[in-house]
Parts: C-alpha cells; sequence; structure tokens
C-alpha cells in the first residue's frame, strides 16, 4: 500500500504544480509558441522540475511512474504485475483529483484567473494531428524511462531521475503547441472534469494517445533491449 499511496502523493504534486503553473502564466489553450513562449518555457520547466523532484523523493518507494503511460509500459515490458499495475493507475488518477482539485480551490479565489490547466486541442490543431502528436511524444518520453531505468545502465540509474525530468521538458517545449501536452492520462483526465468545456469533449485523446504511445515505446524497447 506504501507504494500505492507513494504515487498518489507524486501524481498530486505533478498536477498541482505542472497545472498549476500552466494557469499562472496563462498558458491557456491559445498558447502559441510564437506569442507566449515564456508561458510555454515555463510551464515545460514546472512539470520535468516536478518529476525530477519526485523522482528523488518516492523513486525509491514505487519507482515513481506518477504516469499511467509509465506504468503500461513498464507492464508490457514485464517489469510488474498486472494487479500492481491497476493499482498504480487508479492510485495516481486519485492524486491527479486531489492535485486538481486544491488548484480548482485556490484559482476560484484568486481574480483574473481560471482553468485547472486541462489538455486541449490548440488553435489550428485537428483531432489527427493532436492524436499523433500525443502517440509520438509519449513513445520518445516511455522509451526514455525504460531505457533510463534499466538494469543494464548500471551507475548511470542514479541520473534517472534527471533524464526523465529533462526529457519532459523537452516534449513539453514540442508538443504544447499541438495539444497543451499530455503525455499522462491522469494529467489530463482529473483537469478536464473539473474544468469540462472542449477539454472534457477532447479528452478520449489524452487516453488513447499516450497509452497507444506506451504500448509503442514498449515494443521499441524490447527489440532492442539488451540482457548485459
Amino acid at each position: 500500500m506504501k507504494k500505492y499511496l507513494a504515487e498518489m502523493f507524486g501524481t498530486m504534486v505533478l498536477v498541482l504544480m505542472g497545472c498549476g503553473v500552466a494557469v499562472s502564466l496563462n498558458c491557456s489553450s491559445d498558447c502559441t509558441v510564437t506569442m507566449n513562449a515564456g508561458s510555454v518555457i515555463g510551464t515545460a520547466l514546472a512539470f520535468g522540475l516536478a518529476v525530477v523532484g519526485m523522482a528523488y523523493t518516492i523513486g525509491g518507494i514505487s519507482g515513481c511512474h506518477i504516469n499511467p503511460a509509465i506504468t503500461l509500459g513498464c507492464w508490457a515490458t514485464g517489469r510488474m504485475s498486472g494487479k500492481d499495475a491497476g493499482m498504480y493507475m487508479l492510485f495516481q488518477v486519485i492524486g491527479a483529483f486531489i492535485g486538481s482539485a486544491l488548484l480548482w480551490l485556490l484559482v476560484g479565489n484568486v481574480e483574473g484567473l481560471e482553468g485547472t490547466g486541462a489538455n486541449d486541442l490548440q488553435a489550428g490543431v485537428n483531432v489527427v494531428g493532436g492524436l499523433l502528436a500525443e502517440i509520438i511524444f509519449t513513445c520518445v518520453f516511455v522509451l526514455v524511462v525504460l531505457g533510463a531505468t534499466h538494469k543494464t545502465n548500471g551507475a548511470t540509474n542514479n541520473f534517472a531521475g534527471l533524464a526523465i525530468g529533462l526529457t519532459l521538458v523537452l516534449v513539453h517545449l514540442v508538443c504544447i503547441r499541438y495539444t497543451g501536452t499530455s503525455v499522462n492520462p491522469a494529467r489530463s483526465i482529473a483537469p478536464a472534469i473539473f474544468q469540462g468545456g472542449t477539454a472534457l469533449c477532447n479528452l478520449w485523446i489524452f487516453i488513447v494517445g499516450p497509452f497507444a504511445g506506451a504500448l509503442a515505446a514498449a515494443g521499441i524497447w524490447k527489440a532492442i533491449e539488451t540482457k548485459e
């Protein structure tokens, strides 16, 4: 149970901090790289730094997935049982709801702020473009996680949290212009429920896309994995 609670706490922090920065910097549905470069960079750093912080806080307890897509990738590569994978995902979503609820309470009491940092298709991006972006960038992200945490990396495992966090920053810098960057179903589900609107209508993209990308990453890793 401790590792499930660790996943819940870690996901709560990720959503509260990452989405909180997105709201504070107004990196919303009208966010573009050219018009709001500062907001994009700030939001990307927030999500990456949250992952780094949690990796070195709960990594020794649960592995710090804090993302159902990562959990799916670990299950698909045989690193965890189906029961653990299901419980991880459940507690990750619970943690995301706690983080979103706290952010919703904060935003509701501050004039000029709105939303909960929910993902949505950005201006000019259609459903196919958004879905492809989530599949591609989740695949890259989960592949880095699988490689950075593999036992054959030896001493470099000590820097896995940093490598994963920096990769998430990079993924956000590229993908925010398309979908606001999810690559994490839990991070998308809770904010969309609180925010509603088109974010809720398009929520399926941020569940199907990351899960498909995670399975693709697992397949790639199995093809290139070495035993020594």
